[in-house]
């Protein structure tokens, strides 16, 4: 009985308070400091990002007008002539209903290869020669004074044979080093005798090395 009457008692007491205030204008200076507050809350807002507006679309490039293509005129075509075909059957043929057997193809003609002849053979050359037995060519004499002062070698002589045996010219291909020496070859090969060179069985002039040696024993 007591809790209910101190509540009865409250609710009359908080609604005669807001009376009195309404009256004094408390209640009105409430609010006044509670809205600018609210207020101010909805005008202070972050700073929004700026976005970077998009570029314009492209503008579209106007095509061309196609061009009028004029189609050619169609080229009448003449209608083909008649032609006459020859009846490759023979008249007696088609009398009679009998087909006579063809004569047989001619045989195919096998194209004949002829080889080509072969190259002739090099004409065989017979160089000269100078050591037959029956020339009888003695040996070069060495010379004396080359044998005092103990001068020996090899000479290499280059000679034309001719055709008859004898050597026309003669010159030093490769000296010994010794002017006696070279000298007495020289001379050697022009008193000597040949069996002279041939070619395909033919005596012909030519030229000839002749190696001579010189050594002392």
């Amino acid at each position: 009985m007591d809790r209910r009457l101190f509540i009865v008692i409250a609710v009359v007491g908080f609604h005669v308070l807001g009376l009195w205030a309404l009256q004094t204008g408390l209640l009105r200076r409430a609010v006044e400091l509670v809205v600018p507050v609210q207020v101010m809350a909805e005008f202070i807002e972050l700073p929004q990002p700026q976005v970077t507006p998009a570029p314009p679309p492209p503008q579209p490039q106007p095509r061309p007008a196609p061009k009028q293509v004029i189609p050619p005129k169609p080229v009448p075509r003449q209608a083909p002539q008649p032609v006459a075909i020859a009846d490759p059957t023979p008249s007696h043929t088609v009398a009679t209903g009998i087909i006579e057997p063809q004569p047989p193809a001619p045989p195919l003609l096998t194209p004949m290869v002829v080889a080509e002849p072969a190259p002739p053979a090099p004409p065989r050359i017979e160089l000269p020669s100078s050591s037959a037995d029956y020339l009888n060519n003695a040996p070069p004499p060495y010379p004396p004074l080359s044998k005092r002062l103990g001068e020996q070698g090899k000479v290499i002589v280059r000679a034309l044979i001719e055709i008859n045996g004898s050597a026309s010219k003669a010159e030093i291909r490769t000296s010994s080093g010794y002017e006696r020496l070279d000298q007495t070859a020289l001379q050697t090969v022009l008193k000597w005798r040949y069996v002279p060179g041939k070619r395909a069985g033919v005596p012909e002039a030519m030229w000839f090395n002749i190696p001579i040696n010189f050594v002392l024993e």
